[in-house]
């Protein structure tokens, strides 16, 4: 009689250790969010070899900051516009199924002392998780989302994102870089200001700053100045003062190999005011070099307008009108205090950030992600 096998003999045996967590399938969609202090914005992307490519996206003006300078809180008719922008959000990551996100908040909810009252709620009413991020990360992506426009002839590098609550600044140095790797340079400070142990030469960032200054907080802080040149003036030279800490402040530059890369709706809406569009072309604006004189006569342009004619510009918007000259305020401080011959028009942020480091975090994208 043959003898009987032991029970479970011939059994695979059990893994001692998990298996390896799955790799994200390049053709997984990606979502980022923006939160900000006036504005709610969204993109869900695919990664597309060393970019990506834009399967939907949704932008709202939800003014969450609106009154936050005078009560330090968010007021409940913000909380709401807010939530039902989200609410949209949502429906459109459901509706794609989209697995890999990150959803964030910046300046308004840093400063609001019901800050994270408000992303209880967010929670609650929509099942959103938003993190509140640091104004280093929000630079550090920023930086991020521009590294497809900096130029190889660059080797200083003075990146502007304005936003509605704060405005960063980041300057970098790309003289150790070879030309063909400034771009990918840039791309690699997704992990931080302060280069890891990498084979690769980096990008040293000699000085960033967050001002708590945005074109909604600086409207805010001069709404009493009644005079629309004055109020103008005064906002530039407010906004000035605030460099003082900005190391390379009083640094004289030479003019050859100096990049100014702008990204905000102000830097966007000057640039579609300077080529005249009525109807607003990403296309024609993202990647487009303005000189210093046209940037300033499109100013003077908007200041002779005054409030009634900016508000029924085409070229400026019903969302933007409001906000625009406390952008220009700030974009002319600018250029006063960094005389350059042209400034890089970048219509682009903290959401393409924010994919461009999902997606390299991941290893979607091709060539080192750039």
């Amino acid at each position: 009689m043959a003898p009987k096998r032991p029970e479970g003999a011939g059994a695979f045996p059990k893994a001692v250790e998990p298996p390896a967590p799955r790799r994200p399938d390049p053709a997984e969609l990606y979502a980022a969010l923006d939160l900000g202090t006036n504005s709610c914005r969204m993109l869900i992307a695919q990664p597309k070899g060393s970019q990506f490519h834009v399967v939907d996206s949704f932008s709202k003006s939800v003014q969450l900051g609106s009154g936050l300078e005078r009560s330090g809180r968010l007021s409940n008719s913000s909380m709401s516009r807010a939530v039902q922008a989200l609410r949209i959000c949502r429906k459109k990551i459901d509706k794609h199924k989209v697995r890999r996100m990150r959803l964030v908040a910046t300046e308004a909810c840093r400063r609001a002392a019901n800050g994270d009252y408000f992303l209880n709620l967010v929670r609650d009413e929509t099942g959103l998780g938003l993190d509140i991020i640091k104004p280093q990360e929000e630079a550090q992506l920023a930086v991020v989302s521009c590294a497809p426009l900096v130029s190889q002839k660059t080797e200083q590098l003075l990146v502007v994102d304005i936003g509605g609550g704060s405005t960063e600044l980041v300057w970098i140095d790309l003289t150790n870089v070879p030309r063909h790797d400034r771009p990918k340079a840039i791309m690699r400070l997704h992990n931080g200001f302060k280069p890891a142990e990498s084979p690769f030469p980096h990008a040293k960032v000699v000085d960033w700053i967050s001002v708590p200054l945005g074109v909604a907080t600086l409207r805010d802080q001069f709404s009493d100045v009644d005079e629309d040149a004055a109020r103008f003036a005064l906002m530039s030279c407010d906004f000035e003062e605030k460099l003082a800490d900005f190391a390379p402040y009083d640094v004289v530059q030479a003019r050859h190999g100096f990049q100014i890369i702008g990204t905000s709706g102000t830097v966007t809406t000057v640039a579609a005011s300077h080529l005249g569009l009525k109807r607003y072309d990403r296309n024609k604006v993202d990647g487009l070099r303005m000189t210093s004189m046209q940037i300033d006569r499109v100013i003077r342009e908007y200041l002779t307008l005054g409030p009634e004619g900016r508000r029924k510009d085409p070229r400026i918007g019903r969302d933007r009108h409001a906000l625009i000259m406390s952008g220009a305020a700030i974009l002319q401080a600018l250029l006063r205090v960094w005389p350059t011959d042209r400034l890089s028009v970048a219509d682009r942020g903290l959401r393409e950030g924010l994919l461009y480091a999902q997606m390299n975090a991941d290893g979607v994208l091709e060539d080192g992600a750039y």
